[in-house]
């Protein structure tokens, strides 16, 4: 007899296939990297690192025997993803999210009570950049820098409070703003900083990260000191999380993860994280991402024109926000969340520039083209995607 779990699970596979999928950080993986997330090497325990590294950084080895082939893949994943980067940094591909990740930066550089400066989750930070009822908020002193009334990223305000709080870490990054970020302008603040320690600049890359493969973001490498990544997102790969580091902190940021943060790595993931790596180091990848963002600013610019409030004004990447606040001040980002689902349309409530509804509620919702992209929808199918959710709304007020 099938099990129940195979029934349950062809629901979700036709929900998704049926279903606009609008969620900004979700996308849609390869058959390829299914098989390898579905492969044999989930059997294998493997806590500790591969002996010998291409990347000259030193390492114990395993803790368990007959490591030789998962070693040989966890060193590939590493040089592929270097190579996708076009970078000579330090990686480490066993982090099992991005919130692990994060989590294992901050430890491998902070003690505990450190100041972390970063954007706050209202503004685009993410749960893992100081919300309070996370583990971020909990262990470090969090310090916030803002949006100017526009819902750009206030640089002034990144300095002058670099200067205030004296923090050990500058943090970059963001779940939902809609704008490149200026790593250059935020390491140059440090540099010329005259705080006798100068923070550390991490740099969290999440979301963009397809975009900086590809050329179509800034790219922190050569001005973080760490950077952290998902590999799914933008990435279009297993869920997962890596860590890049300058080769000074390689073993810092190594120690952090294991036996810091983790066990055993799921070598299966990393397995489909290097099949994720190749795809990326083609030139469909390239095209794909330039889709993305051609569809995601088509798309936002229909919106304004309908009437709506884009944070912003705008988007230069995958994803954009609509505030509801001043258009449809009667309607909260869940409730247009919950009604679109019932109109197999999927995305997500979130928090907008000084939000005045609580995290449950919300004023905006967040917008990503990323998913449907791959489902080969273009800047056209965009547009009436838009006015599909516009109509929606309408009925809605």
């Amino acid at each position: 007899m099938e099990s129940r779990v195979f029934q349950m699970i062809e629901k979700e596979k036709d929900r998704q296939e049926r279903n606009i999928e609008l969620i900004a950080s979700e996308n849609f993986v390869s058959e390829n990297v299914l098989r390898a997330m579905g492969s044999c090497l989930t059997n294998k325990y493997s806590e500790g690192y591969p002996a010998v590294r291409e990347d000259g950084c030193g390492r114990k080895g395993r803790y368990y025997g007959g490591c030789q082939f998962i070693d040989e893949i966890e060193e590939y994943c590493c040089t592929k993803w270097r190579e996708v980067f076009n970078t000579d940094y330090h990686v480490n591909v066993q982090p099992h999210c991005g919130s692990q990740a994060n989590m294992a930066a901050y430890l491998s550089v902070l003690e505990p009570g450190d100041t972390i400066l970063a954007m706050s989750l209202n503004n685009g930070g993410h749960l893992t950049h100081g919300s309070p009822v996370n583990f971020s908020g909990r262990l470090f002193d969090m310090k916030f820098y803002d949006v100017d009334k526009n819902g750009y990223i206030d640089y002034d305000d990144i300095g002058n409070k670099i200067r205030e709080f004296k923090p050990a870490l500058v943090l970059a990054g963001a779940s939902a703003y809609s704008r490149e970020i200026e790593f250059d302008r935020i390491r140059d603040m440090i540099d010329n900083s005259d705080l006798n320690k100068k923070p550390y600049f991490m740099v969290d890359m999440a979301h963009i990260a397809g975009l900086v493969a590809a050329g179509y973001h800034q790219t922190p490498f050569g001005k973080a000191d760490i950077i952290t990544t998902t590999t799914h997102k933008t990435l279009r790969g297993p869920r997962g999380g890596m860590i890049f580091c300058t080769k000074e902190l390689a073993g810092k940021v190594d120690g952090a993860i294991f036996p810091g943060t983790q066990g055993g790595p799921l070598e299966h993931v990393i397995a489909a994280k290097a099949v994720a790596a190749e795809e990326a180091c083609t030139p469909e990848f390239k095209e794909y991402i330039g889709d993305v963002v051609k569809n995601c600013k088509a798309m936002c610019d229909e919106f304004i024109r309908l009437g709506y409030e884009v944070v912003t004004g705008g988007t230069d990447n995958h994803l954009f926000l609509l505030d509801f606040s001043n258009t449809h001040p009667k309607i909260s980002g869940k409730a247009v969340q919950d009604e679109l689902d019932k109109h197999y349309i999927t995305l997500n409530k979130n928090c907008v520039p000084n939000e005045k509804r609580s995290p449950v509620q919300t004023s905006g919702v967040r917008i990503g083209t990323a998913a449907e992209t791959t489902k080969r929808k273009t800047a056209e199918d965009f547009v009436m995607i838009a006015r599909k959710i516009d109509s929606i709304i309408s009925n809605m007020a």
